[in-house]
């Protein structure tokens, strides 16, 4: 049976003015439906570039992209996406960022009543719901992140894909965000792609981690499986054997065989 996203042979070249950058070579992933992955790797390992092809952000030079037996090449609300910077448009609500979403994908089948519900469901399900007549500069940056998870749930996506939606957030917030999403795919039995430079985070949230050599020319190096039982509690993981060889593993990968040095001489 083949997997809910197929990746076959994928390469992407970016033509700049500089000539010629191999960002990706050779990547061949399949994701099971419901299974929550990250790519890992140090800067300029092309993490975001892969999940911006999956995304269908982006054309791929050479290979293909699958999500649920249709070719990717164009962006579609089956995929929604979480970056980094929330996006959020800042002269409106929290409740009207989202029911853009909403609108756009459901609006020529659905009331406006309906839209609505669906608006203040998604925000509720983020832990949003208080806030939903504040504009996002009244909120703090984990709110935000929550309001732009919120909208991407609201499409209710086949596929949820993230750019590190928690790096520009201080320690506890990220802490706080990570549990809730864990209870949130729980819940949506959401299909899950995320980038990430954490380590403790990729072992904590992943069902798999995908591990990216260094740039240029990147490729999978090694893939792990976190065989850790869900739900997860991150106190009770802290001194968990399995979590401690998962995070060893990751860190060798990392620092050991794809260090700095290798990515000062590539």
């Amino acid at each position: 049976m083949s997997q809910f996203i197929d990746i076959h042979g994928a390469e992407m070249v970016f033509h700049t003015k500089k000539g010629h950058f191999h960002a990706l070579r050779d990547i061949n992933l399949g994701i099971d439906k419901g299974e929550f992955v990250t790519l890992i790797g140090h800067s300029g390992c092309g993490k975001s570039t892969l999940l911006n092809l999956i995304a269908g952000l982006i054309r791929p030079t050479e290979g293909a992209l699958v999500c649920d037996n249709k070719e990717i090449n164009a962006p579609g609300p089956e995929r929604g996406v979480v970056f980094q910077n929330h996006s959020l448009l800042p002269w409106l609500t929290c409740f009207q960022n989202v029911y853009l979403a909403v609108e756009r994908v459901f609006g020529a089948k659905e009331t406006k009543d309906q839209l609505k519900k669906r608006t203040i469901d998604a925000l509720e399900l983020v832990g949003m719901g208080h806030a939903i007549a504040k504009r996002p500069q009244e909120i703090s940056g984990g709110m935000k992140q929550r309001v732009g998870i919120a909208r991407a749930l609201a499409m209710e996506p086949k596929v949820l894909l993230m750019d590190e939606p928690f790096g520009a957030l201080d320690a506890l917030t990220r802490a706080h965000l990570q549990d809730e999403l864990l209870k949130i795919v729980a819940r949506t039995k959401s299909t899950v792609v995320m980038v990430t430079h954490d380590v403790d985070e990729a072992v904590l949230l992943s069902d798999r981690i995908v591990m990216m050599t260094n740039g240029p020319a990147a490729t999978i190096g090694e893939i792990l499986t976190v065989p850790l039982a869900h739900p997860r509690n991150r106190v009770q993981l802290a001194e968990d054997p399995t979590y401690v060889h998962c995070r060893k593993e990751v860190l060798d990968f990392l620092y050991t065989r794809h260090g700095v040095a290798d990515r000062k001489a590539a």
